[in-house]
């Protein structure tokens, strides 16, 4: 299968939209939003300030609120032409106006909420078809924050309380929505202590690479294998292609996993990854280490 055309961004949730969004106090390491702009870059990507994004609250229980945040924060850097998308269930997934107007726009951002409502609501469907092929066949930009994020991949947690993440069979995972193979992505990472759960899924699917996404952070991930690492957190990299034990197998339910050999890379803003060499890279983007060697020659 050829490499998509398409562009992924994961988000790891409670990305700063300049708004008192969560309860609670959120750490933004005193970097300016405006500047490191996780949104800003999805307009970026998506074609400058006039492109098209429709923004989808399917994940959410509160869609009104989240659509009317959305419309906010891409306005206050610029963007105004943004639409919000209700859907609810699958019979909205099928209306027309909804599908001519993913078929125009230049990007998708999918919500935050619950990762299995979008499976549920979008697996099947034309509706998923057309953002499949678009994301293949053009240049077009599949956004998501948390719960949107974390549906991204074909092999999505749904479930799994982080206290007991260690145990076999407390970590759920299902089909996502299939932008991208042999990825699993997790959010919110750091602050909900979501490794030992991220773990597991990889220790069970050693083939697949774990995206730890903290918050206000994200992965943008061209030709599905160049990853670059947005925002003012920290992505944390799981990889069990060389893991030389694992009791996964063999124990029962509910009993302590062991793992020998799980790789794991941290990786701030600018940094990357190549996930078919599984390879961590210092600099992200093509030719950034040569441009610095020559400027400080």
């Amino acid at each position: 299968m050829l490499n998509p055309k398409g562009k992924l961004i994961a988000v790891g949730g409670a990305e700063d939209k300049g708004t008192d969004l969560e309860t609670g106090e959120i750490h933004r390491n005193n970097l300016n939003f405006f500047e490191l702009g996780i949104l800003r870059r999805i307009v970026e990507e998506a074609g400058g300030n006039s492109a098209r994004i429709e923004v989808i609250t399917t994940a959410s229980t509160i869609p009104t609120e989240v659509g009317d945040n959305y419309l906010n924060a891409f306005g206050k850097i610029g963007c105004e032409n943004v639409g919000v998308m209700h859907i609810r269930n699958r019979a909205d997934a099928t209306n027309e106006e909804y599908l001519n107007r993913i078929r125009q726009c230049d990007a998708v951002m999918f919500s935050g909420g619950n990762q299995l409502r979008l499976t549920a609501t979008f697996g099947g469907t034309e509706f998923l078809n057309i953002l499949l092929n678009r994301f293949q066949y053009e240049n077009f930009v599949v956004a998501g924050t948390s719960a949107g994020a974390m549906a991204m991949s074909n092999t999505m947690i749904y479930e799994g309380n982080a206290t007991r993440a260690h145990l076999k069979g407390e970590v759920k995972i299902t089909t996502g929505l299939g932008f991208i193979d042999d990825v699993i992505i997790d959010s919110h990472f750091e602050k909900r202590g979501r490794f030992g759960r991220l773990a597991q899924a990889v220790a069970t699917n050693p083939s697949c690479i774990g995206l730890g996404l903290g918050e206000d952070t994200g992965m943008l991930i061209t030709d599905g294998n160049r990853m670059e690492a947005i925002g003012s957190g920290l992505v944390i990299i799981v990889d069990g292609h060389e893991i030389q034990h694992s009791n996964v197998a063999d124990i029962p339910e509910g009993n302590p996993i062991s793992i020998e050999n799980l790789k794991v890379h941290f990786c701030e803003k600018g940094n990357g990854y190549i996930r078919n060499s599984r390879k961590f890279l210092m600099e992200a983007k093509e030719g950034a280490l040569i441009k610095k060697q020559i400027e400080v020659e």
